[in-house]
Protein backbone atom coordinates (compact mmCIF):
# COMPACT_ATOMS: atom_id res chain seq x y z
CA UNK A 1 0.00 0.00 0.00
CA UNK A 2 1.11 3.56 -0.78
CA UNK A 3 0.23 6.53 1.40
CA UNK A 4 -1.64 9.16 -0.65
CA UNK A 5 -2.41 12.80 0.19
CA UNK A 6 -5.17 14.06 -2.10
CA UNK A 7 -6.31 17.66 -2.51
CA UNK A 8 -8.95 17.41 0.21
CA UNK A 9 -6.48 16.10 2.77
CA UNK A 10 -3.76 18.55 1.72
CA UNK A 11 -6.20 21.44 2.10
CA UNK A 12 -7.37 20.26 5.53
CA UNK A 13 -3.80 19.69 6.70
CA UNK A 14 -2.71 23.18 5.61
CA UNK A 15 -5.76 24.76 7.24
CA UNK A 16 -5.16 22.94 10.54
CA UNK A 17 -1.41 23.48 10.71
CA UNK A 18 -1.25 26.97 9.17
CA UNK A 19 0.73 28.12 6.15
CA UNK A 20 3.46 29.88 8.12
CA UNK A 21 4.30 26.98 10.48
CA UNK A 22 4.38 24.63 7.48
CA UNK A 23 6.72 26.92 5.57
CA UNK A 24 8.97 27.27 8.62
CA UNK A 25 9.20 23.49 8.91
CA UNK A 26 9.75 23.10 5.19
CA UNK A 27 12.62 25.60 5.23
CA UNK A 28 14.36 23.38 7.77
CA UNK A 29 14.06 20.38 5.42
CA UNK A 30 15.23 22.49 2.46
CA UNK A 31 18.29 23.77 4.30
CA UNK A 32 19.31 20.29 5.39
CA UNK A 33 18.93 18.92 1.86
CA UNK A 34 20.78 21.86 0.28
CA UNK A 35 23.63 21.26 2.71
CA UNK A 36 24.01 17.75 1.27
CA UNK A 37 23.54 18.93 -2.31
CA UNK A 38 26.47 16.95 -3.64
CA UNK A 39 24.95 13.66 -2.45
CA UNK A 40 21.99 13.94 -4.86
CA UNK A 41 21.64 12.60 -8.36
CA UNK A 42 20.84 15.80 -10.29
CA UNK A 43 19.48 16.42 -13.77
CA UNK A 44 17.59 19.24 -15.43
CA UNK A 45 13.87 18.65 -15.67
CA UNK A 46 12.54 16.88 -18.75
CA UNK A 47 10.17 19.22 -20.64
CA UNK A 48 7.60 18.66 -23.35
CA UNK A 49 6.83 22.03 -24.91
CA UNK A 50 3.77 22.99 -26.96
CA UNK A 51 2.41 26.32 -28.20
CA UNK A 52 0.08 26.46 -25.20
CA UNK A 53 2.58 25.60 -22.47
CA UNK A 54 4.88 22.95 -21.08
CA UNK A 55 4.59 19.61 -19.25
CA UNK A 56 7.63 18.58 -17.22
CA UNK A 57 9.05 15.76 -15.12
CA UNK A 58 11.44 16.72 -12.30
CA UNK A 59 13.43 13.77 -10.90
CA UNK A 60 16.14 13.44 -8.26
CA UNK A 61 17.36 10.93 -5.68
CA UNK A 62 19.81 10.29 -2.89
CA UNK A 63 21.02 6.83 -1.86
CA UNK A 64 17.73 6.01 -0.10
CA UNK A 65 14.84 7.88 -1.73
CA UNK A 66 13.89 8.70 -5.30
CA UNK A 67 11.44 11.51 -6.06
CA UNK A 68 9.77 12.99 -9.08
CA UNK A 69 7.20 15.67 -9.75
CA UNK A 70 4.87 15.92 -12.72
CA UNK A 71 4.05 19.59 -13.37
CA UNK A 72 2.59 21.70 -16.14
CA UNK A 73 2.76 25.41 -16.95
CA UNK A 74 0.02 26.76 -19.23
CA UNK A 75 -0.30 30.57 -18.99
CA UNK A 76 -3.59 30.75 -20.89
CA UNK A 77 -5.34 28.20 -18.67
CA UNK A 78 -7.09 30.70 -16.35
CA UNK A 79 -8.95 32.23 -19.29
CA UNK A 80 -10.38 28.76 -19.94
CA UNK A 81 -11.20 27.99 -16.32
CA UNK A 82 -8.09 25.92 -15.57
CA UNK A 83 -5.10 26.42 -13.24
CA UNK A 84 -1.87 27.68 -14.80
CA UNK A 85 0.12 25.11 -12.83
CA UNK A 86 -0.92 21.67 -11.57
CA UNK A 87 1.30 18.96 -10.15
CA UNK A 88 1.64 15.71 -8.28
CA UNK A 89 4.69 13.95 -6.85
CA UNK A 90 5.96 10.54 -5.75
CA UNK A 91 8.59 9.22 -3.36
CA UNK A 92 10.04 5.75 -3.91
CA UNK A 93 12.42 3.40 -2.14
CA UNK A 94 15.75 3.29 -4.00
CA UNK A 95 16.55 -0.22 -2.74
CA UNK A 96 13.58 -1.91 -4.44
CA UNK A 97 12.00 0.77 -6.61
CA UNK A 98 8.62 0.61 -4.86
CA UNK A 99 6.68 3.87 -4.51
CA UNK A 100 6.09 4.73 -0.85
CA UNK A 101 4.32 8.09 -0.93
CA UNK A 102 2.15 9.96 -3.43
CA UNK A 103 0.79 13.48 -3.10
CA UNK A 104 -0.96 16.28 -4.87
CA UNK A 105 1.58 19.04 -5.51
CA UNK A 106 -0.39 21.98 -6.86
CA UNK A 107 -0.81 23.36 -3.33
CA UNK A 108 2.45 21.81 -2.19
CA UNK A 109 4.46 23.47 -4.97
CA UNK A 110 3.06 26.85 -3.94
CA UNK A 111 4.23 26.17 -0.38
CA UNK A 112 7.69 24.95 -1.40
CA UNK A 113 8.20 27.88 -3.80
CA UNK A 114 7.39 30.30 -1.01
CA UNK A 115 9.65 28.38 1.39
CA UNK A 116 12.56 28.33 -1.08
CA UNK A 117 12.20 32.05 -1.84
CA UNK A 118 12.19 32.96 1.84
CA UNK A 119 15.08 30.61 2.67
CA UNK A 120 17.22 32.29 0.03
CA UNK A 121 16.13 35.81 1.01
CA UNK A 122 17.17 35.06 4.60
CA UNK A 123 20.68 34.54 3.19
CA UNK A 124 20.75 37.40 0.70
CA UNK A 125 18.38 40.21 1.68
CA UNK A 126 19.73 43.24 3.50
CA UNK A 127 19.38 42.83 7.28
CA UNK A 128 16.37 44.64 8.70
CA UNK A 129 14.27 44.33 5.53
CA UNK A 130 10.67 45.37 6.21
CA UNK A 131 8.99 45.88 2.84
CA UNK A 132 8.42 43.58 -0.13
CA UNK A 133 7.08 44.50 -3.55
CA UNK A 134 5.11 41.79 -5.35
CA UNK A 135 4.85 42.09 -9.11
CA UNK A 136 2.19 39.56 -10.04
CA UNK A 137 -0.86 38.77 -7.91
CA UNK A 138 -1.59 35.27 -9.18
CA UNK A 139 -1.79 31.96 -7.33
CA UNK A 140 1.70 32.20 -5.84
CA UNK A 141 1.39 35.72 -4.38
CA UNK A 142 -0.30 34.96 -1.05
CA UNK A 143 2.10 32.09 -0.35
CA UNK A 144 5.05 34.40 -1.02
CA UNK A 145 3.66 36.99 1.38
CA UNK A 146 3.14 34.44 4.16
CA UNK A 147 6.54 32.83 3.57
CA UNK A 148 8.39 36.12 3.85
CA UNK A 149 6.52 37.02 7.01
CA UNK A 150 7.22 33.62 8.55
CA UNK A 151 10.95 33.64 7.80
CA UNK A 152 11.91 37.35 7.61
CA UNK A 153 9.10 39.10 9.46
CA UNK A 154 7.96 41.07 6.39
CA UNK A 155 4.55 42.69 6.96
CA UNK A 156 4.56 45.61 4.50
CA UNK A 157 3.58 44.72 0.94
CA UNK A 158 3.41 46.76 -2.23
CA UNK A 159 1.42 44.94 -4.93
CA UNK A 160 1.01 45.41 -8.66
CA UNK A 161 -0.54 43.33 -11.42
CA UNK A 162 -1.90 44.18 -14.85
CA UNK A 163 -5.14 42.43 -13.84
CA UNK A 164 -7.18 44.55 -11.37
CA UNK A 165 -9.24 41.50 -10.38
CA UNK A 166 -6.07 39.68 -9.32
CA UNK A 167 -5.04 42.63 -7.15
CA UNK A 168 -8.50 42.73 -5.55
CA UNK A 169 -8.26 38.99 -4.85
CA UNK A 170 -4.84 39.39 -3.25
CA UNK A 171 -5.90 42.29 -1.03
CA UNK A 172 -9.07 40.45 -0.01
CA UNK A 173 -7.05 37.39 0.99
CA UNK A 174 -4.12 38.95 2.83
CA UNK A 175 -5.40 42.08 4.57
CA UNK A 176 -7.41 40.02 7.12
CA UNK A 177 -4.16 38.17 7.88
CA UNK A 178 -2.56 41.33 9.26
CA UNK A 179 -0.52 42.65 6.33
CA UNK A 180 -0.12 46.33 5.52
CA UNK A 181 -0.89 46.40 1.79
CA UNK A 182 -0.34 49.26 -0.65
CA UNK A 183 -1.74 48.90 -4.17
CA UNK A 184 0.76 50.50 -6.53
CA UNK A 185 -0.05 52.35 -9.73
CA UNK A 186 2.50 50.39 -11.79
CA UNK A 187 5.60 48.24 -11.41
CA UNK A 188 7.88 51.24 -10.94
CA UNK A 189 5.69 52.55 -8.15
CA UNK A 190 5.54 49.11 -6.54
CA UNK A 191 9.30 48.65 -6.21
CA UNK A 192 10.01 52.17 -5.00
CA UNK A 193 11.50 51.92 -1.52
CA UNK A 194 11.14 48.11 -1.31
CA UNK A 195 13.85 46.03 0.33
CA UNK A 196 12.79 42.84 -1.49
CA UNK A 197 11.11 42.54 -4.89
CA UNK A 198 9.38 39.34 -5.97
CA UNK A 199 8.45 38.99 -9.63
CA UNK A 200 5.99 36.20 -10.41
CA UNK A 201 4.16 36.66 -13.69
CA UNK A 202 2.72 33.91 -15.87
CA UNK A 203 3.07 35.04 -19.49
CA UNK A 204 5.29 32.77 -21.56
CA UNK A 205 7.25 35.64 -23.08
CA UNK A 206 10.55 37.47 -22.92
CA UNK A 207 8.98 40.30 -20.95
CA UNK A 208 10.68 43.19 -19.18
CA UNK A 209 8.78 43.57 -15.93
CA UNK A 210 11.61 45.49 -14.25
CA UNK A 211 14.15 47.77 -15.89
CA UNK A 212 17.57 48.59 -14.50
CA UNK A 213 16.62 52.17 -13.60
CA UNK A 214 13.94 50.87 -11.18
CA UNK A 215 16.46 49.01 -9.05
CA UNK A 216 17.71 50.71 -5.90
CA UNK A 217 20.98 49.91 -4.09
CA UNK A 218 20.64 47.10 -1.59
CA UNK A 219 17.56 45.48 -3.12
CA UNK A 220 17.14 41.73 -3.19
CA UNK A 221 15.27 40.49 -6.26
CA UNK A 222 13.39 37.20 -6.00
CA UNK A 223 12.78 36.41 -9.69
CA UNK A 224 10.55 33.33 -9.77
CA UNK A 225 8.37 33.87 -12.86
CA UNK A 226 10.93 33.10 -15.56
CA UNK A 227 11.07 29.30 -15.60
CA UNK A 228 11.32 28.05 -19.16
CA UNK A 229 13.11 28.93 -22.41
CA UNK A 230 11.74 32.16 -23.86
CA UNK A 231 10.20 33.32 -20.55
CA UNK A 232 11.93 36.11 -18.61
CA UNK A 233 10.96 39.08 -16.45
CA UNK A 234 14.08 41.17 -15.83
CA UNK A 235 16.04 43.61 -17.96
CA UNK A 236 19.34 41.86 -18.68
CA UNK A 237 21.22 44.92 -17.41
CA UNK A 238 19.91 44.19 -13.89
CA UNK A 239 21.62 40.79 -14.06
CA UNK A 240 24.88 42.34 -15.22
CA UNK A 241 24.91 44.91 -12.42
CA UNK A 242 23.73 42.60 -9.63
CA UNK A 243 25.08 39.39 -8.12
CA UNK A 244 23.14 36.40 -9.42
CA UNK A 245 22.40 33.28 -7.36
CA UNK A 246 20.88 30.11 -8.82
CA UNK A 247 19.80 26.57 -7.93
CA UNK A 248 21.19 24.22 -10.61
CA UNK A 249 23.23 26.07 -13.27
CA UNK A 250 22.64 23.69 -16.22
CA UNK A 251 18.88 24.16 -15.80
CA UNK A 252 18.94 27.88 -15.00
CA UNK A 253 21.14 28.68 -18.00
CA UNK A 254 18.36 27.34 -20.22
CA UNK A 255 15.24 28.42 -18.32
CA UNK A 256 16.13 31.31 -16.02
CA UNK A 257 16.70 35.02 -16.37
CA UNK A 258 20.34 34.30 -17.23
CA UNK A 259 19.28 32.71 -20.52
CA UNK A 260 19.61 36.33 -21.70
CA UNK A 261 23.32 36.44 -20.83
CA UNK A 262 26.52 34.90 -22.09
CA UNK A 263 26.99 31.20 -21.32
CA UNK A 264 29.87 31.97 -18.94
CA UNK A 265 28.23 34.86 -17.08
CA UNK A 266 29.15 34.78 -13.37
CA UNK A 267 26.70 33.06 -11.01
CA UNK A 268 26.78 31.56 -7.52
CA UNK A 269 24.98 28.39 -6.46
CA UNK A 270 22.76 28.80 -3.41
CA UNK A 271 23.87 25.54 -1.80
CA UNK A 272 27.42 26.87 -1.73
CA UNK A 273 26.30 29.96 0.19
CA UNK A 274 24.43 27.82 2.72
CA UNK A 275 27.48 25.61 3.13
CA UNK A 276 29.82 28.57 3.61
CA UNK A 277 31.71 27.79 0.40
CA UNK A 278 30.71 31.02 -1.37
CA UNK A 279 29.80 34.55 -0.33
CA UNK A 280 26.23 35.79 -0.25
CA UNK A 281 25.55 39.48 0.33
CA UNK A 282 28.82 41.32 0.88
CA UNK A 283 27.60 44.91 1.33
CA UNK A 284 24.51 46.91 2.18
CA UNK A 285 24.52 48.48 -1.28
CA UNK A 286 24.84 45.24 -3.24
CA UNK A 287 21.94 44.18 -5.47
CA UNK A 288 21.30 40.43 -5.18
CA UNK A 289 19.21 38.40 -7.62
CA UNK A 290 17.80 34.94 -6.93
CA UNK A 291 17.18 33.60 -10.43
CA UNK A 292 14.86 30.81 -9.34
CA UNK A 293 13.37 28.31 -11.77
CA UNK A 294 12.53 25.60 -9.22
CA UNK A 295 14.61 22.46 -8.91
CA UNK A 296 13.77 18.84 -8.13
CA UNK A 297 15.61 18.75 -4.79
CA UNK A 298 13.15 21.35 -3.50
CA UNK A 299 10.27 19.02 -4.39
CA UNK A 300 12.16 16.13 -2.77
CA UNK A 301 12.35 18.18 0.46
CA UNK A 302 8.70 19.22 0.28
CA UNK A 303 7.46 15.67 -0.31
CA UNK A 304 9.54 14.30 2.55
CA UNK A 305 8.29 17.06 4.84
CA UNK A 306 4.64 16.30 4.08
CA UNK A 307 5.21 12.55 4.35
CA UNK A 308 6.70 12.98 7.81
CA UNK A 309 4.22 15.63 8.94
CA UNK A 310 1.10 13.60 8.12
CA UNK A 311 2.44 10.34 9.54
CA UNK A 312 0.06 9.16 12.25
CA UNK A 313 -2.63 11.69 11.31
CA UNK A 314 -5.94 11.49 9.45
CA UNK A 315 -4.62 13.48 6.49
CA UNK A 316 -3.74 10.60 4.17
CA UNK A 317 -5.21 7.45 2.69
CA UNK A 318 -3.63 4.21 1.61
CA UNK A 319 -4.04 3.18 -2.02
CA UNK A 320 -3.31 -0.18 -3.62
CA UNK A 321 -1.02 1.20 -6.30
CA UNK A 322 1.42 -1.67 -6.83
CA UNK A 323 0.44 -5.12 -8.07
CA UNK A 324 1.97 -7.46 -5.49
CA UNK A 325 1.40 -11.19 -6.13
CA UNK A 326 2.36 -13.68 -3.42
CA UNK A 327 4.77 -15.21 -5.93
CA UNK A 328 6.73 -12.27 -7.44
CA UNK A 329 7.13 -14.25 -10.68
CA UNK A 330 3.41 -15.01 -11.03
CA UNK A 331 1.90 -11.65 -11.97
CA UNK A 332 -0.71 -13.32 -14.17
CA UNK A 333 -1.91 -15.20 -11.12
CA UNK A 334 -3.54 -11.98 -9.87
CA UNK A 335 -5.64 -11.84 -13.03
CA UNK A 336 -6.46 -15.52 -12.90
CA UNK A 337 -7.62 -15.24 -9.29
CA UNK A 338 -9.86 -12.27 -10.15
CA UNK A 339 -11.37 -13.92 -13.23
CA UNK A 340 -11.41 -17.71 -12.71
CA UNK A 341 -12.79 -18.30 -16.21
CA UNK A 342 -9.40 -17.34 -17.64
CA UNK A 343 -7.74 -20.36 -16.02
Amino acid sequence: MVRFVDVANMTKWIAEQGVEPIITGMVDYLERDFLRWESFDKTSRVPSHSPSGVIELMPTSDDETYAFKYVNGHPLNPSNGFQTVTAFGVLANVSNGYPTFWSEMTLLTALRTGATSAMVAKLLARPGATTMALIGAGTQSEFQALAFRAILGITRLRIWDTDPAAIEKFVRNVEPLGFDVVVATDARDAVRGADIVTTCTADKANATILTADMIEPGMHLNAIGGDCPGKTELDAEILRRGTVFVEFPPQTRIEGEIQQLEADSPITEIWQVLAGQAAGRTSAEQVTVFDSVGFAIEDFSALRYVRDAVDGTRFFEEVDLIANPVNPKDLFGLVAAAVPALV
